[in-house]
């Protein structure tokens, strides 16, 4: 029997002005690597106005890759990050079901191992 471990997960916050995302080490509960629209580097880039939209996601997502890639943490360490869609969107509301995936794939296309927890899928 294999045990898989679900060690780094990534959790995001996503609201009308803001998207922040974070991979979070389960063993400790502590963040390993964070991106946000709230930060002034990120912010400066593009114009969320009074909402944040997709291309900001991806953003987001792009650079908590390369962070995550700096960190050596890119495929969590042979695990991937776990990622519950179902979860995510649900709590986000489905009119957030496409910045949710922005990021996830803006993850993806950088390198990062994903692993959906609601399908157990590797992408």
């Amino acid at each position: 029997m294999v045990v898989v471990m679900k060690r780094y997960a990534l959790k995001l916050f996503i609201s009308l002005k803001y998207i922040t995302a974070n991979v979070v080490d389960r063993n400790n509960g502590n963040i390993v690597a964070t991106a946000s629209t709230v930060e002034h580097a990120l912010k400066s880039t593009f114009e969320c106005g009074r909402s944040c939209n997709a291309k900001a996601a991806t953003i987001v997502g792009e650079v908590l890759a390369r962070r995550l890639k700096v960190e050596g943490l890119e495929d969590g360490q042979g695990r991937g990050i776990h990622i519950d869609m179902n979860k995510e969107v649900g709590k986000k509301g489905l009119k957030n079901h496409t910045k949710v995936w922005a990021v996830v794939n803006a993850l993806k296309d950088n390198g990062v191992k994903i692993i959906l927890e609601d399908r157990g899928d590797n992408i």
